[in-house]
């Protein structure tokens, strides 16, 4: 169902000004995005730039006035469960997704709404982790997002109507798609969820007018492929590996990068003999064709359901091209992007599953670090060291910074048959007793030497992503519902604002007219904050 709020022709001037540009039909051209840096007035995709760097060059707002922040307007979705998403801006309008697959534009100056569309979602859908939408993918005159039902929706930008509804694969086998997708050239990037029912995860590419699907890339190879023969038997066919977390591109070699999650079931590894691939792994793909150019897989036959489901983040350092990110396993890595060579691999938080690493540098699992029946300690949790919340690079400071949990559990491990479309994880776990309180922190890695310059910490682990600013700031929330600006350099507290419950959003900047904005998802809430 779509609701369609008409614009008002008591509208002032100077709304009607700042939605005109929408309203006639402003085009996002491939060129746009390919120069998102170009346009810090707008944000233009999930992770602000095809780098991934959720970084804002807007500088309004800094460390000498930050202080005066004040909230501007809020958005109530008026939906329960957790509020992922990151909003769209462009050229005044913002565009976000909400809980339970429903999506909206807004006037970004105000807040009032434009149009709101609402999914119409089948009684038994299966996702594993909340009812939960992180975004929108913009290109052209239209907004493509993924759905609970492992569809793909292209809506019209001026009115929210459906324009193509394409059905990726059947979601009561337990896929579903929550990430936001990766609009690049003329095609809208997205992979599945579903690691916990035992799927075989894929990243696919359609077309943006038609919805004709281009390629699909499994990350499971199937007989016959490369890296199949890292699978025992037939369990690749239900091994998991799936794509949750929207990739990033680099036009200078035509290469996008995503990341993948856990084999399947998540916590045993018996009946899956083998490294696994490419679940957890950092893959490099051809945009055109799909084929994978090399891959990194940071954790071999993973069995603490470690994700590496954490954007990829791209920088330069002069003729050198890196990935960097900070991995579930407790591990920073720093990979070349060009050949997929690691560089440095180093702990960020704290670690117990390994305690070696191999030749190359990556780390190797301990042998007594497996779920028992009995249960094992091992840090990080199942949670690990961070999540799907994004980190952010700034170029000023040359940080990296990123939300950390410090948790260990025990886990243990059963046999399950697998059954179609039920919840496949032949293990549990659960907090150590002798534990101290679980907490988090934000932490600043410097890339080069793999160490925390600084951290600040909150009283209990948090899923907000984080933004940086080249007003000198960095952005965060916490899990007890404040947002909170800190000095970029130092980790300083410089503002904080009580949303009234849990960030479990990335925030991003944006500005009209001069004036700059910054947002952020909180509860069932979007709420916008600037100078007075």
């Amino acid at each position: 169902m779509k609701t369609q709020i008409k614009v008002s022709t008591c509208l002032s001037l100077l709304a009607l000004t700042v939605l005109a540009p929408a309203i006639i039909g402003a085009q996002v051209t491939p060129q746009r995005l390919l120069d998102s840096a170009k346009e810090p007035q707008n944000w233009l995709m999930y992770s602000g730039d095809y780098a991934g760097r959720r970084y804002s060059a807007l500088d309004q707002v800094s460390t000498k006035n930050a202080a005066t922040l004040a909230p501007k307007w809020a958005y109530q979705t008026m939906a329960g469960g957790k509020f992922e998403a990151t909003p769209l801006v462009v050229d005044g309008i913002l565009y976000a997704t909400g809980q339970d697959d429903r999506a909206f534009a807004l006037d970004a100056r105000t807040g009032r709404p434009i149009w709101q569309y609402q999914r119409a979602l089948p009684g038994d859908i299966r996702p594993c982790c909340g009812r939960v939408n992180r975004g929108f993918a913009i290109l052209g005159d239209k907004v493509f997002m993924g759905t609970l039902d492992a569809h793909v929706v292209a809506l019209d930008a001026k009115t929210g109507n459906v324009v193509w509804d394409v059905n990726t694969i059947d979601y009561r086998s337990g896929y579903s798609i929550t990430l936001a997708p990766l609009a690049v050239k003329n095609l809208v990037l997205i992979g599945v969820s579903g690691g916990e029912y035992g799927i075989r995860g894929f990243v696919d590419a359609y077309d943006a007018n038609t919805g004709e699907r281009k390629w699909r890339f499994y990350t499971i190879p199937g007989p016959g492929e490369p890296g199949h023969d890292t699978w025992e038997g037939d369990s690749w066919k239900i091994g998991g590996s799936p794509a949750w977390i929207t990739g990033s591109y680099d036009p200078a070699t035509n290469t996008t990068f995503w990341t993948t999650g856990n084999p399947s079931p998540s916590n045993r590894g018996e009946g899956r003999a083998g490294d696994n691939l490419y679940s957890n792994s950092l893959l490099a793909l051809d945009i055109d064709t799909g084929k994978l150019k090399w891959y990194y897989q940071f954790s071999k036959h993973d069995e603490h359901d470690y994700d590496a489901t954490q954007v990829p983040v791209m920088v330069d350092q002069g003729d050198k091209h890196f990935i960097l990110q900070a991995n579930r396993n407790g591990f920073f890595y720093v990979i070349d992007r060009s050949s997929g060579k690691l560089i440095s691999a180093n702990p960020y938080a704290k670690v117990t599953w390994s305690d070696s690493k191999d030749a190359t540098g990556s780390p190797i699992a301990r042998k007594d670090a497996s779920p028992t029946p009995e249960g094992t300690r091992v840090c990080p949790g199942a949670a690990g060291a961070t999540n799907w919340m994004s980190p952010t690079y700034d170029p000023q400071t040359s940080l990296f910074y990123v939300t950390a949990r410090e948790q260990c559990d025990i886990f243990s491990t059963a046999p399950q048959p697998y059954e179609k479309g039920h919840a496949f994880y032949g293990s549990s776990y659960f907090p150590n007793d002798d534990a101290a309180p679980f907490w988090g922190a934000l932490r600043a890695i410097d890339p080069v030497t793999g160490k925390c310059k600084w951290e600040f910490k909150h009283p209990s682990p948090t899923w907000a992503g984080v933004l940086s600013t080249a007003g000198g700031l960095v952005f965060t929330g916490d899990a007890e519902g404040n947002f909170i600006a800190l000095d970029a350099a130092s980790g300083k507290v410089l503002w904080h604002f009580q949303c009234g419950a849990s960030v479990y959003a990335s925030p991003m900047s944006y500005s009209i007219d001069g004036k700059q904005y910054i947002a952020v998802a909180a509860g069932s809430a979007l709420f916008t904050f600037a100078l007075p």
